[in-house]
């Protein structure tokens, strides 16, 4: 069951609930709400080691309070808190208040008066949802967390209700792709994401087509039936369409979706395919982020483009050296049957390209290299058009989600060079991300395009903030911010 979002203006200490969460700021700085606590909590803090840190949480006595518990969470320096650092103090609360029915914090007044209000009340409720997730589905012992209403306290009278509820629309959608990234190999064919897919978008404002069997070779994706051929679950193409009355320019969201990736013929090694049901999570992403837009009332026509496949070693398996022909008429030489995502990706670029549309951005769980360049904490960012390159990454700060740009060097462009077709899949063993986004900007045409290297980001090792270990749902939330501050050129 969601949670429910109110504001209100009632004295911290007077509101009603569970549990109430009141911020702390270095040096045991009482933030707003913290003084009807009491002359000595200062004293009291300061005893029990409480410092007012970044997280740092300290359960408190319920005097004098008609909350039935009181707790205390750090914020850091006071000047130096930002949306970011609230959306994860609010994580954090849910996290201690996952077993209480409801919980009141006055985080909002916390924020420096140069944050826009509307940006911090939405960052509450993202950290509310994002912190609060869970997948308990094949858990036997798994505890569900009791959170249904979290009460966001604030000393003015400005309704902000409405980024309360932008927030919780957008955590959803990052918690569906979550979902889907975590669902085992086995429960998400591509028969089945793309059901999946259909079920979260009915109502949404979107038109949803799916193409599988015959309608695949007849679109001309090439790369698409040649890396599921190996599979017995056929792969299927998704494409969502978005499109406003009197919308402003033209987006195209290309999404990966390889349902697992066993590496094919060049296959991987054990170790290496116990996480690669998540090799869905640009696929994932773009659905995600579709499905908010009529909500958010977004004026910029989108379209999501996810092929849905699963690379399989088998009699049928397409094997080193093979050539296949992508949309748009290309040949490619395979020689790494582990490089399939951007065979895929191809076809989807070559078929969103053709739409014209203002700007593609293709988000991808794409390369191993990338991971290696730029740990687990940033995607990568290329692309073929410095403007449209700077937007995402104006989107990507906004959303908080950490990206950091890549070059596309043209003398790397070489090492695509194929004996026998137009180009082949790889490169050398050396800058890896690189050479996948060369291969990619083959089948762009001349439209701005973006390419975001997910490999690192798109799964948490372990808690991070408002990310539990598995899928994290990155991308979501800069898709979003994208579509609604898109400025075409």
């Amino acid at each position: 069951m969601p949670v429910s979002f109110e504001l209100s203006s009632t004295a911290p200490a007077r509101v009603r609930t569970d549990l109430l969460a009141l911020p702390v700021f270095a040096g045991r700085v009482l933030g707003p709400g913290a003084d009807a606590l009491g002359d000595g909590i200062v004293d009291f803090l300061a005893e029990a080691g409480f410092e007012g840190k970044p997280g740092e949480v300290l359960a408190l006595p319920a005097n004098d309070v008609a909350a039935k518990a009181v707790l205390v969470i750090g914020l850091g320096e006071q000047d130096n808190v930002t949306v970011d650092g609230l959306r994860l103090a609010a994580a954090t609360l849910t996290r201690k208040a996952s077993q209480h029915a409801s919980f009141a914090t006055t985080l909002l007044d916390a924020a420096p008066a140069e944050l826009d209000r509307g940006d911090v009340a939405q960052a509450i409720a993202e950290g509310v949802i994002l912190g609060g997730y869970q997948f308990l589905r094949y858990k036997g012992d798994g505890k569900a967390a009791k959170l249904r209403k979290v009460t966001v306290v604030r000393s003015g009278r400005e309704n902000l209700q409405w980024a309360l509820e932008r927030g919780a629309v957008i955590g959803e959608a990052v918690t569906w792709a979550r979902d889907m990234v975590n669902e085992p190999a086995a429960d998400k064919s591509p028969a089945a994401f793309a059901a999946a897919a259909k079920k979260l978008l009915r109502g949404k404002g979107v038109t949803v087509e799916v193409l599988s069997g015959p309608q695949l070779a007849a679109a001309k994706l090439g790369g698409l039936i040649g890396v599921g051929q190996g599979s017995d679950q056929p792969p299927r193409f998704v494409k969502v369409t978005y499109s406003p009355r009197g919308a402003k320019g033209s987006l195209a969201f290309v999404g990966k979706g390889v349902v697992f990736d066993s590496g094919g013929l060049s296959l991987k090694p054990p170790g290496g395919m116990e996480t690669m049901k998540t090799d869905m999570a640009g696929g994932a992403a773009v659905l995600a982020a579709m499905s908010t837009l009529a909500d958010l009332g977004v004026e910029t026509k989108v379209v999501g483009y996810v092929p849905m496949v699963e690379n399989m070693p088998s009699g049928k398996a397409i094997r080193p050296g093979d050539v296949l022909t992508i949309r748009n008429g290309k040949t490619v030489e395979v020689l790494n049957t582990d490089a399939e995502g951007r065979l895929i990706l191809a076809d989807a670029l070559s078929m969103a390209s053709e739409a014209k549309p203002d700007g593609i951005v293709d988000l991808a769980t794409l390369t191993g290299a990338c991971l290696v360049a730029l740990g687990d904490k940033y995607a990568g960012l290329m692309g073929n058009d410095d403007d449209w390159r700077g937007q995402v990454a104006d989107a990507a700060e906004r959303a908080s989600e950490k990206v950091w740009a890549l070059p596309l060097p043209t003398e790397y462009r070489k090492q695509l060079e194929s004996e026998i077709a137009d180009l082949k899949n790889i490169g050398t063993s050396y800058g890896g991300a690189l050479t996948a986004g060369l291969f990619l900007q083959e089948f762009v045409a001349d439209v701005p395009w973006a390419h975001l290297d997910i490999a690192g980001p798109a799964r948490a090792g372990s808690d991070d903030g408002y990310n539990p270990r598995g899928g994290t749902g990155f991308g979501v939330r800069t898709l979003v911010e994208l579509a609604e501050g898109f400025q075409a050129s």
